[in-house]
């Protein structure tokens, strides 16, 4: 492992196939919280799902003592983007749930996010989610050796905006190199012109991760000093994967089953 000029980690392939440990763990918990979301299930449940599950496949989680972060997942519902804190909070059909995820094997990090809704959700709301998700994998097709970091923003940035004016781009808080650490360099924006920033190399990783709101982009941390929430209390979707750039085009870690956009 070394790191280049730009600071940016660029791991060997036996690093990368470490992450892909770390990914496939924060996968596996990932499904299994999946499973559980339903009407009547705490927050707090699904943090004690993640904790057993990341545990149980000898890894450790990223999040929990993070800056003092409270817990092992983060758990934003409706209007919440990201980093919201697991508690006592019942879900109810309707409700949108963003959970975020990662864990650490051998010093390696996987990261990764999906948006699941509680239930039946309103047309509009359950399409926000589905244009994020894609959005996110148009960012990871674009994670191409030989291409330039701002191609991904470009590409989230460009499926977002074809779905209509009515969604807003969070750009308060944005992708970002992970590895040996969570976060790292790069920040990796959701928007932006194509071709430029450093050039993508084999070895590198990335956290592509499109939070979009169904609203203004506006955002606020709440009370908790954790969880940011959208102004205008519009609903949230918040997706991610950990993606590794090879020789042969992007490798998504943190996917179930072997994926490469």
């Amino acid at each position: 492992m070394f790191r280049s000029g730009d600071r940016i980690e660029v791991k060997t392939p036996g690093e990368l196939e470490a992450m892909r440990v770390a990914g496939l763990v924060v996968a596996h918990t990932l499904a299994r919280i999946r499973d559980a979301v339903s009407a009547g299930v705490t927050t707090a449940a699904l943090d004690d799902i993640a904790a057993e599950s990341i545990r149980g496949e000898g890894a450790t989680p990223s999040f929990l003592g993070y800056h003092g972060f409270p817990a092992h997942i983060c758990v934003s519902v409706n209007d919440e983007v990201v980093h919201g804190i697991p508690g006592p909070r019942i879900l109810a059909a309707g409700d949108l749930v963003s959970v975020d995820c990662g864990a650490i094997v051998d010093g390696w990090h996987g990261d990764a996010a999906i948006t699941v809704a509680v239930g039946d959700v309103t047309p509009d709301v359950a399409e926000l989610s589905r244009i994020t998700e894609e959005a996110l994998w148009a960012g990871l097709a674009a994670a191409r050796p030989g291409g330039r970091l701002s191609d991904i923003g470009h590409a989230v940035e460009s499926r977002i905006r074809a779905a209509g004016d009515h969604y807003g781009i969070v750009e308060d808080y944005v992708g970002h190199g992970i590895g040996s650490r969570m976060h790292m360099e790069p920040a990796v924006p959701n928007y932006g012109r194509p071709g430029r920033g450093p050039r993508l190399k084999p070895g590198m990783a990335l956290a592509v991760e499109p939070m979009v709101v169904l609203g203004a982009a506006d955002v606020q941390v709440l009370d908790d000093e954790w969880t940011v929430a959208a102004c205008d209390a519009s609903p949230a979707a918040h997706w991610e994967h950990t993606v590794a750039i090879t020789e042969d085009g992007p490798w998504v870690l943190t996917a179930l089953g072997e994926v490469r956009p």
